[in-house]
């Protein structure tokens, strides 16, 4: 019977795995209106009902939250990377349909839906929760106690017996080490999407018993949605209206790049659409030295193409990773949505975001006084480890014999599910 309850709360996918004794484990799977899947993207929408309005909501989890927010952008709430709120201070709520929610709220709602779509998967003797969390959490000043005690509240709603908290680079080195065949010290890198977690362990069986010993942390609020982003405001932006200039009486100023801020997140566009900032824009096609630009820009905004070109910016972050070169195709962006984008421009975009993420594989590194050549095994997990450039800021340092990685978005959660099966959870805790 499964008694540990692995969670991986992510930025941009959650994925929930079960400790079935020993070393074994599966993944839960669940099942909503957009099919089958055993990982959930880390969305929620909100729609009234027709007849009783927001007396009855209807929440949707994952990629039915997408599905149901596309459908009907102008009657549907949506939120995704809710964990980037988790530990600021500024963030005590939003409204939706005239109720404030806070973030215990939404991590409560998202699981809730979860357990639904997971049905009699969902086990009823589960007596610990082992949830990981970033080293290092998103946020300019992040309020790490303040995050954990939002998780906590969150959590304690579904009567759990036992919470623990285990760094997420720490559970990914856990997955890892059930393969090492000797002794070893283990750099493992957390590619998420919000966060980049480095931890450094020492790896020792003994009669057969897996031992641990934590070397060293760090982390940088700095990922793949920051590259995502970089793309965007280099392709994307220029073409309709950044980097412009409109007129005002006598002069001559630049249209507040401010507005493409908004591109950062692209269900943020819809937020946008309803804003005052928006009718401001509207305003000044009037006097801008470009008017097509901005009308292009309003355009994206009033058809709700934000997904598509999440989709379509994806879509080209992945095949750099394989090619030199690759076609971004977005249509609505007319003649300037077809482009090739070369590997180097793309890594010239990142590369403050590269420096930021090398920085801090240097903190762990001088912190715990390790050397490079002391490091027996490098395992690097999430999908912004296939990114060449980053993969690079490895090999510099490590020969190719001693890098591995797998379960870009299952080790994280299963980790978690062995930690908590081990009965040594908290010799683990963050």
């Amino acid at each position: 019977m499964a008694r540990a309850l692995g969670l991986d709360f992510g930025t941009t996918n959650t994925v929930l795995a079960l400790a079935d004794g020993g070393n074994a484990t599966h993944s839960m799977t669940f099942t909503s209106s957009a099919g089958v899947t055993d990982t959930m993207r880390t969305a929620l929408s909100f729609m009234k009902d027709p007849v009783m309005g927001a007396q009855a909501l209807k929440v949707e989890a994952g990629q039915a939250a997408i599905r149901q927010f596309i459908d009907n952008p102008g009657d549907c709430r949506f939120l995704q990377s809710i964990k980037t709120f988790a530990a600021s201070p500024l963030f005590q709520g939003t409204l939706i349909f005239a109720r404030r929610h806070a973030f215990e709220d939404l991590m409560e709602i998202f699981l809730r839906r979860l357990k639904t779509y997971a049905d009699g998967a969902w086990p009823s003797d589960i007596s610990s929760v082992v949830a990981g969390r970033p080293v290092r959490f998103a946020g300019a000043s992040p309020d790490e106690t303040l995050a954990v005690e939002r998780y906590n509240a969150a959590l304690a709603r579904f009567g759990f017996p036992e919470i623990r908290y285990v760094y997420e680079p720490v559970a990914a080195a856990y997955y890892f080490a059930q393969t090492l065949k000797k002794d070893a010290t283990v750099l493992v890198a957390d590619f998420g999407g919000g966060t980049t977690d480095y931890s450094l362990i020492r790896f020792e069986r003994q009669a057969g018993r897996l031992s641990a010993t934590p070397v060293g942390h760090s982390g940088v609020g700095v990922a793949g949605d920051h590259f995502d982003f970089r793309m965007i405001d280099n392709l994307v932006a220029p073409e309709i209206g950044k980097g412009g200039f409109f007129k005002s009486f006598d002069k001559v100023l630049e249209v507040p790049a401010g507005y493409y801020a908004n591109f950062g997140r692209w269900n943020q566009l819809s937020i946008f659409k309803t804003s005052r900032e928006f009718a401001d824009l509207k305003s000044l096609v009037r006097t801008a030295l470009e008017p097509e630009k901005l009308e292009l820009f309003i355009d994206l905004v009033d058809h709700d193409e934000g997904y598509p070109l999440y989709q379509a910016i994806s879509a080209t972050k992945m095949a750099l990773s394989q090619t030199e070169e690759a076609e971004f195709n977005f249509p609505p962006l007319g003649r300037a949505g077809r482009k090739v984008v070369k590997r180097a421009d793309f890594e010239t975009w990142i590369a403050d975001d590269l420096e930021k993420i090398e920085g801090a594989l240097d903190e762990v590194l001088e912190k715990t006084k390790t050397e490079p050549q002391h490091i027996d095994k490098v395992f690097l997990t999430g999908g912004t480890s296939f990114v060449p450039a980053v993969r690079r800021i490895f090999t510099r340092r490590f020969d190719a014999d001693r890098i591995e990685s797998g379960g870009e978005l299952l080790s994280i959660a299963h980790g978690l599910a062995l930690i908590g099966e081990s009965g040594e959870a908290e010799k683990w805790a963050a």
